[in-house]
């Protein structure tokens, strides 16, 4: 996906005091929105045994064996759950400040990128809610490792929840599974924009050891991670058509209001002036000097002379051919006559 991550064809350096607020409030939004989607839950347990079904005519089967290692393995189950209740805090959002400071030509189609991507997550969520295999009744062989090792966490009975807060979280937010999507995000970036082969290596391995995790603590089905790679794949699709309208916008703004909301409108640039004072100075005209002149003798501040010039004083060559075109033009009234 080159050209979610690609540089813009115009200049922009983004700013954090903009950048801050504008994350925080999406992330506002799709947490406020995950937890209004609550769909029935009898809707949720048929959409995932739905899935659980296709799966097992398509032969996929990788959730049972998965989860029945991380239940009888502690050393495996217990580390799973600290990743899935915390990584994707701790990863997704430190993948973004990277690319604010090292990659900045790139970041704002990454930004974009991740966000067009968690607000599909969002609609998918909205569509279909689905209960993850944990919830499922226990004759379909899935075991909640959440729920099994929560004495060694700081999660209860709500997933990664905080004990106690189960309320606050919409656990039949399963399809896609955007704890895949964003760990995609992050391998991808790492990927294309890491210059170490470490840094290359983990963004090969953190989808893959993302994936296993939530279909071995038995959170999401298989096909849940297949959607989160398909939503973030129409999310970077949708980076350039977001782009142009989010500059489009601008301009409109830009052009439409003046003072501090034109600029609030028309953004920073490279140099960190806004683009309308630069329109503004692009304006003035090259020569700023409007007439000025030096006056025999006169020396331009750190000018240097060689052992050329003639003892006595300097004249500049602007200084005599401005007194040139000046007896010019004191002879042409005198020619006229």
């Amino acid at each position: 996906m080159p050209h979610a991550t690609a540089p813009p064809a115009t200049g922009h350096r983004p700013r954090w005091w903009t950048e801050l607020p504008l994350i925080a409030v999406v992330y506002a939004l799709y947490s406020v929105g995950r937890l209004l989607v609550r769909g029935d839950v009898s809707t949720a347990v048929d959409n995932g045994l739905a899935i659980l079904r296709l799966e097992q005519a398509l032969y996929l089967n990788a959730e049972h064996p998965l989860n029945r290692l991380f239940t009888s393995t502690p050393s495996l189950g217990i580390p799973a759950d600290f990743a899935y209740a915390s990584l994707h805090y701790l990863v997704t959002p430190a993948v973004l400040i990277w690319m604010f400071r090292r990659r900045s030509a790139a970041y704002r189609a990454a930004r974009v990128w991740l966000m067009n991507s968690t607000l599909l997550g969002l609609v998918g969520f909205t569509l279909m809610p689905t209960c993850p295999p944990r919830l499922l009744d226990a004759g379909h062989g899935f075991v909640d490792t959440m729920a099994q090792y929560s004495a060694y966490g700081w999660w209860g009975e709500g997933a990664s929840a905080p004990r106690g807060l189960s309320g606050m979280t919409n656990q039949y937010a399963a399809m896609p599974s955007l704890h895949v999507g964003w760990s995609l995000w992050c391998g991808i970036l790492l990927w294309r924009h890491g210059r170490h082969p470490l840094i290359r290596a983990a963004g090969i391995a953190y989808p893959l050891i993302t994936t296993i995790i939530v279909m071995g603590t038995a959170n999401h089905y298989f096909l849940d991670t297949v959607a989160g790679a398909a939503v973030m794949g129409v999310g970077a699709l949708l980076v350039r058509p977001v782009i142009r309208i989010a500059d489009r916008f601008k301009a409109w703004g830009a052009a439409r209001f003046t003072g501090p909301a034109g600029i609030l409108f028309a953004g920073r640039g490279e140099g960190g002036r806004s683009s309308v004072a630069g329109s503004v100075s692009a304006a003035v005209p090259p020569n700023v000097s409007t007439g000025c002149k030096t006056s025999p003798g006169e020396r331009i501040p750190g000018q240097r002379t060689t052992s050329a010039d003639p003892p006595g004083p300097a004249v500049s060559g602007t200084a005599a051919g401005d007194d040139a075109d000046a007896a010019a033009s004191d002879d042409a009234p005198a020619a006229a006559r």
